[in-house]
This record gives structure tokens, sequence and C-alpha cells, in this order.
């Protein structure tokens, strides 16, 4: 089961947008060579957005097999992080990605010095 309270969980977001017909091979293809995260490790999560911005797939491995999980959006957009020259993933804390998937802008926001956990 994937859990974002699970304080050991790396989670790295892929700034470009991936094409969301890609499914368990494809998006581990994706995260071990345009992410140069080679093999998968225990408590990695994975997150890809569509050129609409409108869906979101995570690819998780559990030490016993790949989750493919896919969120839609019936209307708006995912508020994403933009693409930087030079950086193709970004590393959110779980807590991050929760309000990124709930539909909350990071863009500017910033957590409080007593919220703000162990750095990665």
């Amino acid at each position: 089961m994937i859990s974002l309270a699970n304080a050991a969980l790396k989670i790295y977001v892929a700034l470009e947008p991936c094409d969301m017909r890609k499914g368990f091979n494809g998006l581990y293809a994706s995260a071990s060579q345009h992410l140069r995260e080679g093999r998968l490790g225990v408590d990695q999560l994975f997150v890809f957005i569509n050129k609409r911005k409108d869906r979101v797939k995570l690819l998780y491995f559990d030490g016993t097999g790949l989750w493919v999980a896919a969120k839609r959006l019936e209307r708006g957009k995912f508020s994403w992080p933009a693409p930087e020259k030079g950086r193709a993933k970004l590393r959110l804390r779980p807590e991050a990605l929760q309000m990124l998937l709930d539909g909350v802008d990071l863009r500017g926001a910033t957590l409080r010095p007593w919220y703000e956990g162990p750095k990665p």
C-alpha cells in the first residue's frame, strides 16, 4: 500500500510532461533513464504529469512489486513546478505532494520553521 505518511518515503516529481499511455514498464524506463535513478529502491515514489496537467501517475516500488496509481481531474489543472534547464526532477516531502495532489498551488508557499522536518 502507498502511504504518504511514511517518513522514509523519497518522492521525485518529473518536471517534464509524460505520455500518460505509459504503464509499468514505460514509467519505470522514464524513472531510470530520464530521472537518472537507476534501479527503483524501496520507498521511492515517482510522480508524472501529462501536457495538459490534468492527469497524474504515481510509480512506487514496495519491495515486492511495482504500483501504478493515477488521478484524472474532472476540471481544472494541477499546479505543477516549472521545468528548469538541466533539472529533470524535483524532490518533495510527502506533505508537499499531498497538497499538490489536493490542488494547492505551492508557488510562493513556505513551510513555517516549526513545520519543517529534517532536510533530505
